[in-house]
């Protein structure tokens, strides 16, 4: 579990960065458009982001399936 609460912590402060907002609230259900009102480009930012933060390179269909903080979470962990 520590792994895990780890890459959330780090994926938070991607989205925090991103979207310049400070996070308070984020947990692993959190969507990012109907939580966090990220529109698409939000979205290009943000697996853009993941993607450097983890050195993972993600295909445009993986992208789309990534809705919540916790589907990026459980993404990064198993393809790090």
């Amino acid at each position: 579990m520590g792994d895990e609460n780890e890459m959330f912590e780090q994926i938070k402060k991607v989205i925090c960065d991103v979207l310049r907002i400070d996070g308070a609230g984020i947990t692993m259900e959190t969507r990012f458009i109907e939580d966090l009102k990220a529109d698409s480009m939000d979205q290009f930012f943000l697996i853009d982001g993941f993607s450097e933060q983890y050195n993972v390179a993600i295909s445009d269909d993986d992208a789309r399936l990534i809705k919540t903080v916790g589907d990026a979470v459980r993404y990064f962990s198993s393809h790090k």
